[in-house]
């Protein structure tokens, strides 16, 4: 599960509540892993950062994978390290970095960066961290600028590494130099297959194994079906985030599970839920049946 951290609320201790808990459910439910995004300079709307809230919500977590997005462009390379360092020490399992390159002019000239130059500082980004993270010292004059650096903590077990996309070339570069791929949330079914297929054949050249193929479906679980239309239809009729409605998932457990087996007969390993309700009781209750729709489609 990735567990939005962005709410429309007045009292910020209780969105930061809401999260806890929602990783709490999350363990409860058996679910297979645990992740929460990444985003910046999203004032007065309150989002809650990637670090410090991992480094909470793992207290609540077992030794299941755990992980944080970054959109390593924006970040600092040796920031980051020594965030991924720490993170990883605290977590009881296996940690994986999901990055992306992210997007939005305002988000990166808030954060004094060129959204232009973004391709080139992800790669050299994501090789600095890999080689801090292994234990190396590291310089480098550009895109940045880093001196004799060296990180410690480092991760107990090497730092795996997905990288989200959906372009060609964002799909051949994850093929490239990551070790597993994510699908974007907002892609339908047919585009899933279609960029599945464009994954494996860029894999190919390069000799990658991928140790994920992963995709984000945004869902609810109700009790049955018109429950699950009660919550979800207003959402997506509201025009959930500018997805089409087939790139969301709803239904009772049994019609859930149905629809999330289809990736894995595409060929997907993994998927990533993220809730579509807003309501936190209702998002618990889902959380809850997601147990049931877990063994559904381990069956299937």
């Amino acid at each position: 599960m990735s567990i939005r951290t962005g709410y429309t609320t007045d009292d910020h201790r209780l969105g930061a509540q809401w999260v806890i808990e929602r990783a709490a459910a999350a363990r409860d439910a058996g679910l297979d892993s645990l992740f929460i995004g990444d985003h910046h300079a999203t004032g007065p709307f309150p989002y809650y950062q990637n670090v410090p809230m991992m480094g909470r919500l793992l207290a609540e977590w077992d030794d299941r994978p755990a992980g944080v997005l970054m959109l390593l462009p924006l970040w600092a390379p040796v920031l980051a390290a020594e965030q991924l360092g720490t993170l990883a020490s605290i977590a009881k399992g296996r940690f994986i970095l999901q990055c992306a390159i992210g997007g939005g002019e305002h988000q990166f000239a808030a954060m004094g960066m060129e959204e232009r130059t973004r391709t080139s500082r992800f790669e050299a980004g994501l090789d600095i961290i890999r080689r801090l993270l292994s234990g190396e010292e590291v310089s480098m004059d550009a895109p940045y600028e880093v001196h004799a650096a060296r990180v410690s903590p480092v991760p107990p077990v090497p730092l795996e590494v997905w990288i989200g996309a959906s372009a060609g070339k964002a799909i051949e570069r994850a093929a490239r130099i990551g070790d597993g791929w994510l699908a974007n949330a907002d892609v339908v079914p047919d585009e899933a297959r279609t960029q599945l297929e464009a994954y494996r054949a860029a894999c190919e050249p390069v000799g990658r194994t991928p140790t994920a193929v992963a995709i984000r479906r945004d869902i609810h679980v109700g009790a049955h079906t018109a429950d699950a239309a009660r919550v979800a239809g207003p959402v997506i009729a509201a025009g959930y985030r500018g997805f089409r409605p087939e790139a969301c998932t709803y239904g009772s457990p049994s019609e859930v599970a149905e629809k999330l087996a289809a990736y894995a007969e595409m060929g997907y390993t993994d998927i990533i839920v993220r809730h579509l309700a807003e309501d936190q009781t209702e998002v618990l209750r889902s959380i809850e049946r997601l147990a049931e729709v877990r063994d559904l489609v381990r069956d299937a």
